[in-house]
């Protein structure tokens, strides 16, 4: 079947966008909600954690996978967060500004609110809450947006607490930064009725420029981040985490359609041959005692499992350079690992024919099987092989449900077992908020799309650059200025030049909303021209403190342009007399060397052609 029918695949989509709010505190304490560089953590901590029962008493699985794995989680603090973060204090009452940006957004989405919001405990124990669980609000549903002409479902928007920060993942131990953790955001989740992967792009572009309009969200790398839930006929909902950029969403769709489609495959050619797994781990750590494998030299122990007849299956590619054998190396990896061996690509890294040899006859392997190697830490290895022999057993059953992270080429690693029902339980620490109609009457902005068409209108800009403007967090200052200088020039100076230095290697990040008004505000004054605004913004990074008239200084400025040209016209009067009129152009390069940025080209071009028809006649 063709990978590209994906109507006749079934394929099916849901998008789970976060987005954190633009808040002044966070959703449950008064922190504020910047982010810090760890270097200025005054203070740190550590914690284990253990899975917890739901209400009915079940344990979730993805948090019973995340107890084995046994990991120390360390957590930097810092004078910008509090013990509310630390676990050490109970949450305030959930922040009433978010709560009203969530009200916002849900009405913009077309969604019925809640009557009344109720905090619930959402249980994660990968270390990124130090709480154990996520705190997690139900505001709206049932609401949809239209997206090239079709309507598409979102079910739900809840508000929640960011997660923290990771900063290090060292195997047995994470470190973790507070800073995040705690920043309202909120989580949108749409049904799934995206059937392409453009169409989960285009999609998820759309929640974006919503989100956005608003100016109440945060903006940069890591504000927003998008989930997809992706299935196919005869496959299963795998959801994948962190998709950062909207830039590769078409590609991770894409890429596990086929990962889903080669296990499928896989499972048939298994069933073909009888397969099965051995469920017994081995040891076979005096095998390798005088290996010359490095990996396998530092180890404590060396354990192996038996596939029956997984050779050549193992090593089969199934996303654009990932194996069978790299899912099962996810799954070792979670476990505090650097990896796994395997039969299909040994003898290899070390490893001698003969080694292979004396491991196929110890665990009684015959031609058609395979056989996987673990090495390590003897209890990290033996629980890694156990949830390999769970995931090999699955193979003969088709594509698992599981949580995936999204890698930077589209394609994807594996996380932990899909989460389910039993993860959530009531929080009894935060008050309900009963939700007023005076709540629910919110102003609906501009959205940027229609801002764009606006702007392409009103000020003759191109499409694509009207657009620019209208998704800016500065478009308010290019209306302002719009009315006083040409659109092009108020556009270079807040999108084009920045980008323009950020090529040449300066560091933009300290320019602010001040620094563009104050370069428009000396064009507009005729104290720098529109030429200047490059070199007046890189001022402004080197030094973020300079005044205007500092700026205008460093510059320099158009006074002596008149004495400039006539110099030069006395300069090169043989070359005009020679020339004529075409002596302009290298001219005028000379006089824009010593004057670009000081003086309108235009201006200079005016004067320079007046002196040079004066030369001229009186020669």
């Amino acid at each position: 079947m063709n990978c590209q029918d994906y109507e006749a695949l079934g394929l099916k989509v849901g998008i789970e966008i976060h987005q954190q709010l633009d808040t002044k505190h966070k959703l449950f304490c008064y922190c504020p909600t910047i982010q810090r560089d760890v270097e200025e953590s005054n203070f740190e901590f550590f914690r284990y954690l253990r899975s917890k029962r739901s209400e009915m008493g079940e344990v979730d699985r993805a948090a019973k996978e995340e107890v084995a794995r046994s990991k120390k989680f360390i957590y930097k603090a810092y004078d910008t967060t509090c013990l509310v973060e630390a676990d050490e204090e109970p949450p305030r009452e959930l922040n009433r500004e978010a709560l009203q940006v969530a009200i916002l957004i849900a009405r913009m989405l077309n969604m019925e609110v809640v009557d009344e919001v109720h905090v619930m405990r959402k249980i994660v124990i990968d270390g990124s809450n130090t709480t154990g669980f996520q705190r997690t609000a139900l505001i709206a549903f049932d609401g949809y947006i239209e997206c090239e002409g079709k309507k598409i479902g979102v079910a739900t928007l809840c508000l929640e607490e960011e997660a923290c920060r990771k900063v290090e993942d060292r195997g047995s131990e994470v470190v973790y930064s507070l800073d995040r953790l705690g920043i309202p955001l909120v989580e949108i989740g749409t049904m799934p009725d995206i059937t392409s992967p453009k169409e989960a792009k285009e999609v998820a572009a759309k929640l974006g420029m919503i989100l956005r309009s608003t100016g109440r969200v945060k903006r940069g790398l890591g504000t927003i981040r998008q989930d997809v839930n992706i299935s196919i006929r005869d496959g299963a909902r795998v959801e994948i985490k962190g998709v950062q950029t909207l830039d590769i969403l078409d590609k991770i769709v894409e890429y596990e359609v086929l990962r889903q489609l080669n296990l499928l495959k896989i499972r048939d050619e298994l069933l073909a041959r009888g397969a099965s797994v051995v469920n017994q781990i081995f040891d076979v750590t005096s095998i390798f005692s005088n290996t010359k494998s490095k990996v396998i030299k530092r180890a404590k122990c060396v354990k192996a499992i038996l596939l029956k007849g997984f050779a050549g299956l193992v090593g089969k590619e199934i996303q654009p350079g990932r194996r069978l054998g790299t899912e099962f190396a996810d799954i070792a990896k979670t476990f505090g690992l650097g990896g796994i061996f395997h039969t299909d690509e040994l003898p290899a890294y070390g490893i001698s024919e003969e080694e292979v040899a004396e491991l196929r006859r110890f665990v009684g392997a015959e031609s058609n099987d395979a056989v996987i190697l673990a090495a390590g830490e003897a209890t990290r290895v033996e629980n890694a092989l156990a949830r390999i022999i769970e995931r090999a057993e699955y193979c003969l059953i088709g594509v698992p449900e599981e949580t995936r992270k999204a890698n930077e080429d589209g394609t994807t690693s594996y996380l932990r077992p899909l989460p389910g029902a039993a993860r959530m339980y009531p929080e009894t620490d935060v008050p309900a908020v009963r939700i007023t109609p005076d709540m629910l009457e919110v102003e609906i902005p501009e959205l940027i799309e229609e801002r764009a068409k606006r702007y392409a209108e009103t000020y003759g800009l191109p499409y694509d650059l009207a657009y620019v403007m209208a998704d800016s967090a500065l478009h308010h200052l290019f209306e302002e200025f719009a009315e006083k200088l040409p659109a092009t020039t108020v556009a270079r100076v807040l999108h084009i030049a920045p980008a323009e230095l950020k090529k040449e290697g300066v560091e933009i990040g300290k320019l602010e909303e001040g620094h563009f008004r104050a370069v428009l505000e000396l064009i507009e004054e005729g104290k720098i021209a529109k030429e200047g605004a490059e070199e007046a913004l890189k001022i402004f990074c080197e030094k973020p403190t300079a005044t205007k008239e500092e700026v205008v200084s460093s510059i320099g400025s158009a006074t002596n342009l008149d004495s400039f040209i006539a110099k030069l016209m006395e300069e090169k009067k043989d070359f005009i007399k020679e020339r004529g009129a075409s002596a302009f152009k290298p001219l005028m390069g000379l006089v824009m060397k010593e004057f670009r940025g000081k003086v309108d080209g235009k201006v200079v071009a005016e004067k320079l052609n007046e002196a040079i028809k004066r030369a001229l006649s009186d020669g």
